[in-house]
């Protein structure tokens, strides 16, 4: 047999190939992802388990984090709504099932709570929406100094709750108050914004109002500049103006942006505490003198630090958790037909 031959009936090995030519599995034998050599050695074994366990460990601190203050609390919360529990002997304990609940449910106070709760979260949410939708649209066309614009509006909501607070007291004051002397100028007659029953609302949700429209408007803003320009471009092609491609192009796309505001409002309508505490001053735990715009986290806070029962505190806690699950189901249902409808 010649040379040619026994070259073609005996192919060179792996080992005699060309160095470019050698196989996929000799070239990566010690690759990225693969164990080193000696599956039962210690450096096998540290090898394994490193992949196994490192995502948990990245997560982990998370999770403790969570668990240390938000789901023990949350479960020592049920567990003390189902007993009678004071403040001055949190020691002694007595079982009371749902006599919290029900207690809760029959008394005049939380409904007034939980009507204040929901006039104030519909006179704070709807105009701030609204606003921080017109807002988004001027700022999405070209102006000079946006990012200044920008900026400033996100300044209220960097505002401390007491000091914005503090400035609307002293705009809505009875006696001085710069609210009423424009009233007066105007020809109106002043208002006792602490007392009346719409203005205390009213005045607490100006300060809602004030913090969080820009916040909101630069969510719309960022969402309006990931609309695609040639939809606006097809639009205008069809004769449509800037108020019709607002309507018929940037609604339509906000729609998803939009439902996550509205949640998140309804969200911190529902625990608003620290707005209605500080403008009422003395009587701010009672939300003013006949409680007219005491809302659920005032009375709740009332039960549990001021009157010192825990137990009914804590079913209150638990209503607001559970009225925030009705709004996180509702949210689910909504955001599921506006994909089914796309």
């Amino acid at each position: 047999m010649t040379s040619s031959q026994e070259a073609l009936a005996h192919p060179a090995s792996s080992a005699e190939a060309a160095p470019g030519n050698q196989p996929g599995a000799a070239r990566g034998a010690h690759g990225r992802g693969t164990p080193p050599a000696g599956t039962g050695s210690w450096r096998s074994r540290l090898y394994r388990w490193d992949m196994k366990a490192s995502p948990y460990v990245f997560i982990a601190p998370f999770f403790i984090v969570f668990g240390a203050f938000s789901l023990v609390p949350l479960l020592y919360t049920a567990w003390y709504s189902l007993h009678n529990v004071q403040l001055s002997a949190l020691d002694h304990q007595t079982w009371a099932g749902l006599d919290n609940y029900k207690n809760l449910f029959s008394s005049e106070f939380f409904w007034n709570a939980l009507e204040n709760t929901f006039s104030i979260g519909v006179i704070s949410t709807v105009p701030q929406l609204l606003a921080a939708l017109w807002l988004a649209h001027l700022l999405n066309y070209r102006l000079r100094g946006s990012t200044v614009w920008r900026v400033v509006m996100l300044t209220p909501y960097a505002t401390s709750v007491a000091a914005a607070t503090l400035v609307f007291t002293l705009l809505y004051s009875w006696d001085g108050g710069m609210i009423n002397w424009l009233l007066h100028f105007v020809g109106v007659d002043p208002v006792n914004w602490r007392e009346s029953d719409w203005g205390s609302q009213f005045a607490v949700s100006s300060i809602v109002i004030w913090r969080w429209t820009g916040y909101n408007a630069l969510i719309y803003l960022a969402a309006m500049q990931a609309i695609p320009s040639d939809l606006y471009e097809s639009a205008a092609l069809d004769g449509a103006g800037r108020w019709q491609q607002f309507r018929h192009v940037t609604v339509p796309m906000l729609r998803p942006t939009i439902l996550f505001t509205v949640i998140v409002s309804t969200i911190g309508a529902t625990q608003l505490f620290g707005e209605p505490l500080l403008f009422g001053g003395v009587s701010g735990s009672k939300g003013g003198a006949e409680h007219q715009y005491q809302t659920l986290g005032l009375y709740m806070y009332d039960q549990g630090w001021i009157i010192g029962n825990l137990g009914k505190a804590s079913a209150i806690a638990w209503s607001m958790f559970l009225i925030l699950l009705v709004v996180a189901a509702v949210n689910m249902l909504l955001s599921r037909r506006l994909r089914n409808s796309r």
